[in-house]
């Protein structure tokens, strides 16, 4: 599944109606990730409060979100631009790639709530191959 010039263009375009919020965006994704999949407080477990709005959470939200921003920026070429993240997360943090689609599928749902105008399903589609393909650029370390 690669993108399309048409998906990458979808992408650009929600982000630039979306990045004022991404924070915000984060937080929530991030606060629902853990709730409705508890097993991915395993990675957590060193904060004091895991509970949705809690300053960990927004902060981590907020990491989480810029990393988003870089694969936007870098949507031509995913597995070099986020090189970095895919090592730090393979080789130091060691997190199981399989949540990398579990908190993408976090943050299409609040976009869906927070933007339901913009996120139609043309641009769904096109955000969904996005996370997709950065879900795998950040899981190409481990392989």
């Amino acid at each position: 599944m690669s993108l399309t010039e048409k998906d990458k263009a979808a992408v650009k375009a929600l982000w630039g109606k979306i990045s004022k919020s991404a924070d915000a965006i984060g937080a929530d994704a991030l606060g629902r990730m853990l709730c409705v999949y508890p097993q991915t407080k395993t990675y957590f477990s060193h904060w004091p409060d895991l509970s949705t709005g809690s300053a960990p959470v927004k902060k981590h939200g907020k990491t989480v979100m810029g990393g988003v921003a870089v694969g936007v920026s870098k949507i031509d070429d995913l597995c070099a631009g986020l090189l970095d993240l895919s090592e730090l997360h393979a080789f130091k943090l060691r997190v199981d790639p399989a949540n990398f689609k579990i908190l993408s599928q976090c943050i299409q749902v609040v976009i869906a709530i927070m933007f339901p105008k913009d996120f139609t399903e043309e641009t769904h589609v096109s955000f969904d191959k996005f996370m997709a393909a950065l879900a795998l650029a950040l899981s190409d370390k481990y392989r």
